[in-house]
C-alpha cells in the first residue's frame, strides 16, 4: 500500500502564506492522481484540491481557487500545497490523498484509497 505523510503544518497569521508537503512512498506515486482535503473541527472533511499524475488537470474548491496552488514532482514523490492570502477559515486539519482507481473528476472523497495522517494548519486572525 502506499504510505503518505504530511508535513509543513503549523500556525501562520492571516493573510500570510504556508506551504505543505506530502511524501509518498511506493514506485507507483507518478501514476496516481493526488489530492488535498481538510478537516476542521466539527465539520466534515472536504475537497481543497487535486492534480493528475502528469499535472495536466487540477481541480479546486471554490473557496481557495486563486489562493492555493497544488503541484507535485513526481522524481521525488511528493506532493505540495503552496497556501496564500490564508484566512481563518482556512484553519484545519489538512489531509494528502492519493487515488489509485480511475474517476472522471477527482473532487470527491470516494475517489481517494490512500490517505495520511494530517498536519494541522492555524490562521490567527
Amino acid at each position: 500500500q502506499v504510505q503518505l505523510v504530511e508535513s509543513g503544518g503549523g500556525l501562520v497569521q492571516a493573510g500570510g502564506s504556508l506551504r505543505l508537503a506530502c511524501a509518498a512512498s511506493g514506485r507507483t506515486f507518478s501514476r496516481y492522481t493526488m489530492g488535498w482535503f481538510r478537516q476542521a473541527p466539527g465539520k466534515e472533511r472536504e475537497f481543497v484540491l487535486s492534480i493528475t499524475w502528469n499535472g495536466d488537470r487540477t481541480y479546486y474548491a471554490d473557496s481557495v481557487k486563486g489562493r492555493f496552488t497544488i503541484s507535485r514532482d513526481n522524481a521525488k514523490n511528493t506532493l505540495y500545497l503552496q497556501m496564500n492570502s490564508l484566512k481563518p477559515g482556512d484553519t484545519a486539519v489538512y489531509y494528502c490523498a492519493a487515488a489509485s482507481r480511475y474517476y472522471n473528476t477527482y473532487v470527491t472523497r470516494a475517489a481517494f484509497d490512500y490517505w495520511g495522517r494530517g498536519t494541522q494548519v492555524t490562521v490567527s486572525s
